[in-house]
């Protein structure tokens, strides 16, 4: 029976979303599901400014840190073995992976 699956990506890191998007397209390629390809989502821009002194004195002073996050959707028409293949892919931590049944 297929089903559509809908796959959302999200990381900090920009390489390791690649990676795991171009892994699930070619295990949908080589058992022959259909695919809507890799659809990049606007990457959210997270600012923390924080002083750099310590004490409140002198002048203020500002760093900023940003966090990037990168978000992919990949939607699939697929039967339970390609489903079964995409689960298991090893997924590095910083990557949150979400998987939508729509039957």
């Amino acid at each position: 029976m297929t089903q559509k699956a809908r796959i959302k990506l999200s990381s900090p890191n920009f390489g390791q979303v690649t990676q795991i998007s171009n892994q699930i397209i070619e295990i949908c390629e080589k058992t022959g599901a259909k695919h809507s390809g890799i659809i990049p989502l606007p990457t959210r821009k997270l600012l923390v400014p924080t002083r750099k002194s310590p004490c409140g004195g002198g002048t203020e002073t500002y760093e900023k840190w940003q966090m990037r996050v990168h978000k992919r959707i990949i939607d699939i028409q697929a039967d339970e073995r390609t489903l079964h293949r995409v689960m298991r892919i090893d997924i590095p931590e910083n990557v949150h992976m979400e998987i939508e049944l729509k039957g």
